[in-house]
């Protein structure tokens, strides 16, 4: 069998035909495979860093003083919401912005109290701008803060730290400003 014979039946053999073709699609199928089950994973933890924010506005708002133990039972439900992801980079912050009767805006307002938890809680007094229509005359405005910085646990696609931040803003339902802590936990 000459030269030109060997080619044609090489040309024709479909023996190993999908094994190759397999080999060149696996790696494509496992990053895509990677890719999805990282990306959910970072879905899932942006929603639950909303709920964190949204729970823990809701949670403070709902009380007319807050106590410290009170503080640090919403500190406990917030940070519960984060499971299964890890909660040390969760950074809290729960203030309480009253009405300024000196600038009388209705889209700032001062610090009334703060608590921070595995962070820095605002200064009593700062200016806090908020969205129009939160805030009104001798009102105020339990304004809740979170930033999380997700790392993926696999890391094949998500290879750096990803910057997760939400602020939720809730009014005080059975009084007008709400006393804070005498200090925090």
């Amino acid at each position: 069998m000459g030269a030109p014979g060997k080619i044609r039946r090489f040309a024709g053999a479909e023996g190993g035909l999908a094994a190759v073709e397999f080999a060149f699609l696996l790696p494509v199928m496992i990053t895509m495979f990677f890719g999805v089950v990282e990306l959910s994973m970072a879905i899932n933890c942006r929603s639950a860093v909303t709920n964190v924010a949204s729970t823990a506005a809701d949670l403070t708002a709902q009380s007319r003083t807050i106590s410290t133990s009170d503080m640090s039972n919403v500190f406990n439900a917030a940070s519960a919401i984060l499971y299964p992801y890890d909660t040390s980079p969760a950074k809290i912050t729960v203030s309480s912005v009253i009405y300024d009767t000196a600038t009388k805006s209705l889209t700032a307002g001062k610090v009334a109290w703060s608590c921070a938890w595995n962070g820095t809680a605002r200064n009593p007094n700062d200016t806090v701008t908020l969205p129009s229509g939160l805030m009104t005359a001798n009102g105020s405005v339990i304004v809740a803060e979170i930033t999380y910085s997700y790392s993926s646990p696999t890391t094949k696609i998500i290879t750096g730290p990803m910057a997760m931040a939400n602020t939720f803003y809730a009014k005080p339902r059975r009084v007008a400003q709400i006393t804070g802590p005498s200090s925090c936990p």
